[in-house]
C-alpha cells in the first residue's frame, strides 16, 4: 500500500524522547500502511539509532543521518522530506506525543496531491498541548508517565496550564487564521503539515537557517507568498513531554535567524517582525508580542493609505542641497521617505526608500536610483553613506518607530537629516 501520509521527525540526542514519539505513532488509528515515519538525525551520539531499529519491524520507517556540524534542523528536515513518498508531508519534534488520530487528521485536511483541492493548497497547524515555554508545567512529565495521551487530553484539556501557548491568539478567532495578521508568525513545525507537492514548490525549508527558530516561520511566509493558506486544526493534535531547553542560546540564535529572515524578505512585515528583538531586551511573551506587531502593521497600513498624497520632493530637494553643502557634491545619499518623486539633484548614485510599495516603483521607473521597499527600522543595508534624509512621510510613524529609524540612519551615515523635526524645534 502506497503511504498517504509521511510524519518527518528531526532529532538529535533525544533516543528516550524520541521512542515516546515512535510509540505514539504506532499506536495511530490509520490502517496498516498508509502511514510512514521518517527520523532525520541531526548527528546523534546517543543511542538513537538503536530506538530506530527496534521499530523497524513496527512501523513503515525510514531513517536519514547527516554529520553533526551544528545544529541543522532545517537541513534534516529536507532530507527526511527527499526520503517520503506520500502526499501529504507532517513535521513533529522529537518528544511531540501525537494523539490517536493525529496522522489522519492532517491527511484528510489536505486533498489528493492529484486533485486540486476545493478551497485551495494549505498547511496544516496542529495543536501541541504542553506546548508553553513562558508559563510550563512542571508536574506534566509525571501526568505523562500516568496517562496515555488521550487520556491526559481529556483529563486536562481546558486546563490553562496544558494549553498549547497559541491559544490566547487562536481562541478570540475560533481558530480561523484568516481572520488573523500574518499567520505565518505563529507557523511552528512542531506540528504542521503540508502537500509535498506545495512543499517543494516554494523549496523546502530554507537551509541557511541554523541553530533554533525561525526557519518555520520562513517556511510559512514562503508558502503564503505562493497562495498556500496557513489554517489551525485542534483535531491533529499532539502533546510535548516537558524536556529541557537551552533558553539563552534559543534567545540568541532566535534574534540572529530573524535578522537572516528579514535580509531574505526586504519587506515592511518582516521588518517590524523584526522591530520587536530591536524594541525588546529580552524576548517578549508570544501573545503580547504578536499584539504589538499586528497593531504596528495595521497602523502602518492606515498611515500608508493617509499619506499616498503626500509629495515630499521640495522638501527632499532642499534637504539634498543642505545635504551637498555638508558632504560635499560627491556624498553618497540615503533618502527614507522618497515618496513617488525623486528630486533630480539627488546624484545618481544615491538611493531611496518608502513603506509604500506603490510609490516607491514610480519613484525608481526612470532607472536612475536603486531602491528598497521598507520603512528604515532595519534596512539591512552598509554603512556606506554619507547623508541620510528622513522625509516627512516618517512624522504619522515617527512616535512609534522614530527612535529605532534614528538608530539605524546613525548606523548607516555620520549625518542623518530630519527636515520636519528641524522645523518643529524652530517652531518651538
Amino acid at each position: 500500500m502506497t503511504p498517504t501520509i509521511s510524519v518527518i521527525i528531526p532529532t538529535y540526542n533525544r533516543a528516550a524522547l524520541l521512542r515516546r514519539t515512535l510509540e505514539s505513532l504506532e499506536a495511530q488509528r490509520l490502517p496498516a500502511g498508509e502511514l510512514e515515519v521518517v527520523v532525520a538525525d541531526d548527528g546523534s551520539s546517543d543511542d538513537t539509532r538503536e530506538v530506530v531499529r527496534l521499530f523497524e519491524p513496527r512501523l513503515r520507517l525510514r531513517y536519514h543521518f547527516q554529520a553533526d556540524e551544528g545544529f541543522r534542523a532545517a537541513a534534516a528536515r529536507n532530507a527526511g522530506a527527499r526520503l517520503a513518498t506520500a502526499a501529504v508531508l507532517a513535521f513533529v519534534d522529537t518528544g511531540v506525543l501525537a494523539g490517536p488520530d493525529f496522522a489522519r487528521m492532517h491527511r484528510d485536511a489536505h486533498a489528493p496531491a492529484d486533485a486540486p483541492p476545493a478551497t485551495g493548497p494549505r498547511a496544516v497547524l496542529g495543536r501541541v498541548y504542553g506546548y508553553n515555554t513562558e508559563d510550563p508545567w512542571p508536574e506534566l512529565a509525571s501526568v505523562l508517565d500516568r496517562l496515555d495521551a488521550e487520556e491526559a487530553v481529556v483529563r486536562f484539556g481546558a486546563d490553562p496550564r496544558f494549553r498549547d501557548m497559541r491559544e490566547d491568539i487562536f481562541m478570540p478567532v475560533n481558530s480561523d487564521l484568516r481572520r488573523l495578521f500574518a499567520p505565518w508568525y505563529l507557523c511552528w513545525t512542531v506540528n504542521l503539515s503540508v502537500r509535498a507537492v506545495d512543499f517543494w514548490a516554494v523549496g523546502g525549508f530554507d537551509e541557511d537557517f541554523c541553530g533554533w527558530g525561525g526557519e518555520d516561520q520562513d517556511l510559512g511566509y514562503r508558502l503564503m507568498r505562493a497562495g498556500v493558506e496557513l489554517v489551525a486544526s485542534p483535531l491533529a493534535w499532539g502533546i510535548e513531554i516537558p524536556h529541557e531547553r537551552a533558553s539563552n542560546d534559543n534567545l540568541t540564535s532566535s534574534v540572529n535567524n530573524a535578522l537572516l529572515f528579514l535580509y531574505k524578505h526586504p519587506d515592511p512585515v518582516v521588518e517590524l517582525y523584526y522591530s520587536l528583538y530591536l524594541s525588546h531586551q529580552s524576548a517578549p511573551r508570544l501573545s503580547s508580542a504578536y499584539a504589538e506587531f499586528s497593531e504596528g502593521y495595521r497602523a502602518l497600513c492606515e498611515w500608508t493609505a493617509r499619506a499616498r498624497a503626500m509629495d515630499v520632493e521640495n522638501e527632499v530637494a532642499r534637504a539634498v542641497e543642505q545635504a551637498l553643502e555638508i558632504a560635499g557634491k560627491s556624498a553618497c545619499i540615503l533618502v527614507l521617505g522618497c515618496g513617488g518623486a525623486v528630486p533630480p539633484s539627488l546624484p545618481d548614485w544615491g538611493a531611496v526608500m518608502d513603506f509604500d510599495g506603490v510609490l516607491l516603483a514610480r519613484a525608481l521607473a526612470d532607472g536612475r536610483y536603486w531602491g528598497r521597499h521598507c520603512v528604515g527600522i532595519a534596512t539591512t543595508l552598509r554603512d556606506t553613506f554619507d547623508v541620510v534624509i528622513i522625509s516627512s512621510r516618517l512624522a504619522g510613524l515617527w512616535d512609534r518607530w522614530g527612535g529605532l529609524v534614528l538608530a539605524e540612519a546613525d548606523r548607516l551615515a555620520p549625518v542623518v537629516l530630519v527636515p520636519f523635526l528641524q522645523a518643529h524645534l524652530r517652531a518651538l
